[in-house]
This record gives structure tokens, C-alpha cells and sequence, in this order.
């Protein structure tokens, strides 16, 4: 039994690999071509941005853009009209008019 040798086929390496290429293809079509797609998006939106829209941050804060520079944005916030200067890259969503003027502020 130790001196006889038996034929042993040997795997194709094409076929060890297919597992590691179908998951690589499955998070190559699920998960980055879907965020590669949503950054665009929001890229586009952020470079559409004009003096008058009426945009929230990535902090919640809800205004009226009364100025875009480079990559600096002026909004108005509040109902005393303070103005912030923010980046273009914390800006979450362009809302309609009428969010901005429904909103309810608490105040302590």
C-alpha cells in the first residue's frame, strides 16, 4: 500500500476559483454599483444647488440658500434670519419650500 500510487486528478484551478469570482461579482453589482450611482446623484444635486433653494444639512438644520461660492454655501436659518455659512458637501437634500415653512421648532 505505501509503494502504490494512485491516479489522482488534479482540480482545475479555474473551477477553485469560481466561488471567490461569484461573490466578488455579486458585491460588485449589490453593493458599489449602487452606491457609485448614488453619489453621482448626489454630486449633481449639490453642484445644482442656486440662491433660493430651500435645503436641510446633514445636521438637520433647515434654510434658504441665499449664496453659493466654490464649495461654500451661505443659508439663512430661523426666524430671526442668521446666516451660516456651510460646505456644499454637508448639504442632505434639496426639500420643497413648504417643508422649511411648516416646520415646527420647539423652543425651550
Amino acid at each position: 500500500m505505501y509503494g502504490a500510487t494512485t491516479a489522482n486528478p488534479t482540480a482545475n484551478p479555474l473551477i477553485s476559483l469560481l466561488p471567490m469570482v461569484v461573490v466578488l461579482g455579486f458585491f460588485y453589482l449589490f453593493v458599489i454599483r449602487p452606491q457609485q450611482k448614488r453619489d453621482k446623484e448626489v454630486q449633481a444635486m449639490r453642484a445644482a444647488l442656486k440662491p433660493g433653494d430651500s435645503v436641510i444639512t446633514i445636521a438637520g438644520t433647515m434654510g434658504k440658500i441665499l449664496q453659493v461660492k466654490d464649495d461654500i454655501v451661505v443659508i439663512e436659518v430661523g426666524t430671526l434670519k442668521n446666516q451660516i455659512e456651510i460646505l456644499k458637501s454637508s448639504v442632505a437634500t434639496i426639500s420643497k419650500k413648504k417643508d422649511v415653512k411648516d416646520a415646527k421648532v420647539d423652543t425651550i
